[in-house]
């Protein structure tokens, strides 16, 4: 069990964290209805995101096996067989595809960002990935697909500068997990990085880095949001999130891969500042 369970990449699932993006920013996290409706999405998208990891890893078992790291993954190990991978690749779509039932009802949004998201990282797998540009575009539109379809099953209309905030961040990681790549492995395990370097990567991931704190100031001084919480608060988290980009930054100029989750749970001390800037956005949102 424990080898399927490192196949479909369970801890990755704290990027669907997203989803609940909408509903907490709003104000209505305790909806009962919209809470639980938040967690049915969370399990469909998550299992959609375990279909794509199984097939991105099908998809690339020969180049892993070559891979420091990635070689020890359940199917370039053999520890599992292709056969089965497929069966339960398929097996999650279906059930996903039952509990978006469920979350989603009738909504075209959810809907349409669940299957975009499949298609986009199926095509991703299938060739787009050797694209320079094109394939950071995809990473960044998972992370974008996610709020939307948080705001889809919800029924809430998110902030612009909050979607803005989203792309320039995601831009940020994407871009980073490519210099690192490109640092540490050259063009061995992906053949885009041939098309990369890192004078290109460093500049575009500090004006994405920079653009991400830009949005999320304007988010918080816009006078719709200091309406919708009937206070200007939020905008004294901004010097925190200032501060864990540059936690974030140091990782990745330091012996990192630069995949995003792996910055973020191997280090103590950035979790804490995370876990610090949620706590108090909820005390704004939800208290102040």
């Amino acid at each position: 069990m424990k080898k399927y369970i490192k196949l479909m990449r369970v801890h990755h699932y704290i990027k669907n964290g997203l989803i609940f993006a909408p509903l907490i920013f709003s104000g209505s996290l305790f909806n009962t209805e919209l809470f639980f409706k938040s967690l049915l999405g969370f399990v469909a998208f998550s299992l959609i995101a375990s279909t794509v990891y199984i097939i991105n890893d099908i998809q690339d078992v020969e180049l892993d096996r070559r891979h420091p790291t990635k070689c020890k993954r359940p199917l370039a190990a053999n520890l599992i067989s292709l056969n089965n991978a497929k069966i339960l690749a398929v097996s999650l779509i279906l059930i996903a595809v039952i509990i978006n039932v469920y979350a989603a009802d009738n909504s075209p949004l959810s809907w349409a960002s669940l299957i975009l998201y499949l298609i986009l990282n199926i095509a991703y797998s299938n060739g787009l990935k050797n694209y320079p540009i094109i394939d950071v575009a995809i990473l960044v539109s998972g992370f974008v697909l996610r709020v939307l379809y948080g705001a889809g099953i919800t029924g809430i209309e998110i902030s612009s500068w909050l979607y803005l905030t989203v792309i320039a961040m995601s831009f940020y990681m994407g871009l980073g997990k490519r210099r690192n790549e490109l640092i540490k492995q050259k063009n061995v395990s992906r053949k885009v990085l041939k098309y990369y370097n890192q004078g290109f990567l460093d500049k575009n991931m500090y004006m994405s880095l920079a653009l991400t704190i830009a949005f999320y100031s304007l988010w918080t001084v816009d006078p719709i949001t200091i309406a919708r919480l009937s206070n200007d608060y939020l905008v004294w988290t901004v010097p925190l999130v200032i501060l864990i980009c540059m936690k974030y930054s140091l990782n990745i100029e330091g012996d990192s891969d630069g995949d995003p989750v792996e910055v973020i749970i191997k280090d103590k001390v950035l979790m804490g500042m995370v876990a610090l800037f949620v706590l108090i956005t909820l005390g704004i949102i939800y208290i102040g």
